[in-house]
């Protein structure tokens, strides 16, 4: 009995091995495509360094801050590589925390990013994720091993609002694609706060920029935000805070964050992030 008991736990184990194994290359051939598409509907980029003169007229806090993250002549980014650490809440009515690691390829023009991570919910365990915005098209789906689809929404206006709002919150990682003649309007917004607006085809998106005392973005915020809800999209409240800014390649970023649904009880946040690795490629 033991050894017929041994032979069927030897089996399930190899069978599950090889299900990790294909929905792994499975997942790697999908990144490659989406990468591929997000790749070809990149644009020129005009002007490609930074020139302070082009901000004159906009509003005092947003003027500080470019002064505070960009140096004069600093390129400006085409392409950024993201390495990411950090824990997901797996549920939005009790914390149910969970390490995910994420790589992401963002394009500042046209407007792009996919974000490909790895959620651990279990021992060998994870649901694979692609959060992108390519070609002016929403995209969020998540597999279980990579094969088991858990969750899926594209090719919505709605879905392409989320993502394009995703892309000009975490602009900040990529402070150039903020400047005005990248394409973004913005407006003074009391105190020491603005509004961004972002247009990218027939998508228009707007955030609320907080900004510190010394001038770096604390927080961005949505009142719209659509939220995933029973396979439906519901525009919620939503907010994203930025800490611990540094160096790199020149450009002051921020390297950690928090993002949180916000509701008359306070927020939910459910995703904490570190920056582990960040590579830019600039304008030529």
């Amino acid at each position: 009995m033991w050894r017929i008991t041994s032979l069927i736990i030897v089996s399930l184990l190899s069978v599950a091995a090889v299900a990790v194994l294909y929905g792994r290359s499975r997942w790697k051939t999908e990144t490659t495509s989406l990468r591929e598409r997000l790749q070809a509907a990149r644009l020129g980029i005009s002007p490609k360094v930074f020139d302070p003169t082009e901000l004159e007229g906009l509003p005092d806090p947003v003027q500080r801050y470019f002064r505070t993250v960009l140096r004069e002549g600093q390129p400006v980014v085409s392409a950024v590589r993201v390495e990411q650490s950090g824990t997901f809440n797996m549920n939005e009515k009790r914390n149910l925390w969970k390490p995910f690691t994420s790589d992401q390829l963002v394009t500042t023009s046209r407007p792009g990013f996919d974000w490909n991570a790895r959620i651990a919910v279990a021992p060998f365990v994870g649901v694979r994720v692609h959060d992108a915005y390519v070609a002016g098209e929403g995209i969020l789906y998540a597999k279980l091993l990579g094969l088991v689809k858990v969750a899926e929404i594209q090719g919505t206006p709605e879905a392409a609002h989320g993502e394009l709002m995703r892309f000009l919150a975490e602009a900040a990682w990529y402070p150039t694609a903020l400047l005005p003649s990248q394409g973004v309007r913005w407006t003074d917004a009391g105190g020491r706060s603005a509004t961004a607006t972002l247009s990218d085809g027939a998508t228009t998106v707007t955030l609320l920029f907080r900004f510190g005392e010394t001038g770096l973005i604390e927080s961005v915020r949505s009142e719209n935000r659509g939220r995933i809800v029973d396979d439906k999209v519901i525009p919620t409240p939503w907010e994203g805070h930025f800490h611990n800014y540094q160096q790199r390649h020149g450009m002051l970023i921020p390297i950690d964050g928090e993002v949180a649904w916000m509701s008359p009880d306070g927020a939910t946040p459910y995703w904490r992030g570190h920056i582990t690795r960040i590579e830019f490629e600039f304008a030529e």
